[in-house]
């Protein structure tokens, strides 16, 4: 009798199905910090963290930030934790639909889903599919909610040892989900949705003229085992290809980032081998976006709105704050033998679930290629559209190649705005008459 019980349990565990999640485990992970801010020895708010005492803070720096904090390749000051809570309706949604996702057979596989995070339960590191439910929590996450918009957003090429600026590319990027929507009419799905889609990003290029109307469509299907469609127009050629699934992996318009980087990861559950490797109290660049010095060598947009600041080695990073946060660490491996990347370790924020707050990404030798860190305002301190709003704001990015010393920077003017992102804009036939 014994035994039959440690073999349904271990049974259980396998299908994803271990002990019953409960409203507390609901509680705790929307609100990690209901006991109180995580601490780090000698590290409070105002702490300025670089070169010299980097090694005093680093079990409480990720370790590819580590890297560039001890090349004094920037420096870091630290502010004050704060909550980030996420919309009432998808943690009302999480609540209501507690216990229903389970996985299924195969890496890939969910069932019974309907809304809401769908493993809220703390990561169990005798789980050995723990990984795995993280990943699903951060691809249902909140993300940028229904529909968002970064209505601009401004990319910039920058050779890190000199600071020059080789490119700089104006984008309008779009992200609408179709499914499992908690907030934004129609809830909770828009219809009609014929393929099946999850989700989809749209992103236009405005600036520069050589560039200008380059277009890319993302469709993400509901069944994680089908493939993504995806779809480049360009302008100069006025026709719509589709890409190869490889190309996903390729450097985007010569940039530092892949398609595979949006969002810190921008891909299939099933295209990656997912580890959870532990909890750990670690520094990510969140704030405050209307206490910061904003940057002055940018033009005002017209509603006065004034973007991130950049300094540090080539201006390559962002003069934001950071704050120690409660992070689940995320391994994710390629399944394909043949991808350019060996792994990805995320710092998965435990209250937001994203993935961007600063990531690592090892070539296929397993050294570090590239530190990929997003900064988050709070809404509430942003555009008064995002009052409110329930999800970090991406508010500034830097994707710094370590080999090459060359670094992508981002900022953004993100909107909380469903009118930016009708669901025509995510079909092909939109990219066509985008001229």
């Amino acid at each position: 009798m014994h035994k039959t019980l440690i073999a349904a349990l271990l049974g259980a565990l396998a299908a994803g199905t271990a002990l019953a999640t409960t409203e507390a485990d609901v509680e705790n992970s929307f609100n990690p910090y209901k006991g109180g801010f995580p601490k780090a020895a000698g590290l409070t708010a105002g702490t300025v963290i670089n070169k010299g005492n980097a090694e005093q803070f680093k079990d409480a720096i990720p370790a590819g930030v580590l890297r560039l904090l001890k090349e004094g390749l920037l420096e870091i000051k630290v502010g004050p934790t704060t909550q980030f809570e996420l919309s009432k309706a998808y943690v009302e949604a999480t609540r209501k639909n507690l216990g229903k996702a389970k996985l299924g057979p195969k890496n890939g596989d969910l069932e019974g889903y309907v809304a809401g995070r769908p493993f809220p339960e703390e990561p169990d590191a005798k789980d050995t599919r723990a990984g795995e439910k993280l990943a699903w929590n951060y691809k249902y996450g909140v993300n940028w909610g229904d529909g968002a918009a970064i209505y601009p957003f401004y990319w910039k090429y920058r050779n890190m040892q000199s600071g020059q600026v080789e490119k700089t590319i104006k984008f309008n990027f779009h992200f609408l989900n179709f499914k499992h929507r908690v907030k934004d009419a129609p809830v909770p799905e828009v219809t009609p949705n014929p393929s099946e889609l999850f989700r989809a990003i749209y992103v236009k290029a405005l600036d520069p003229q050589d560039l200008k109307n380059t277009q890319l469509l993302i469709q993400r299907y509901e069944d994680d085992q089908k493939l993504d469609d995806a779809y480049l127009y360009l302008g100069f050629q006025r026709r719509v290809r589709r890409l190869a699934t490889g190309q996903t992996t390729d450097a985007f318009l010569g940039s530092d980032l892949m398609i595979e980087d949006f969002e810190g990861y921008n891909g299939r559950i099933s295209d990656m081998k997912w580890t959870y490797k532990g909890t750990k109290n670690v520094i990510l660049p969140m704030w405050n976006h209307n206490e910061l010095k904003l940057a002055a060598d940018m033009p005002a947009e017209g509603d006065g709105y004034k973007y991130v600041n950049f300094g540090g080695q080539g201006g390559c990073f962002h003069n934001g704050t950071w704050q120690l946060r409660k992070v689940y660490v995320l391994e994710a491996a390629p399944v394909n033998p043949n991808h350019p990347i060996s792994k990805r370790v995320f710092y998965m924020d435990a209250q937001l679930g994203n993935l961007n707050g600063a990531n690592e990404i090892y070539d296929r030798k397993g050294e570090l290629w590239k530190v990929f860190m997003v900064g988050k305002s709070h809404p509430d301190a942003h555009l008064p559209i995002n009052k409110g709003a329930g999800i970090g704001i991406d508010d500034a990015f830097s994707m710094v190649d370590v080999q090459s010393k060359h670094c992508t920077t981002g900022q953004f003017k993100g909107q909380v705005d469903p009118k930016l992102n009708p669901p025509s804009m995510f079909q092909v036939q939109y990219m066509r008459g985008g001229d």
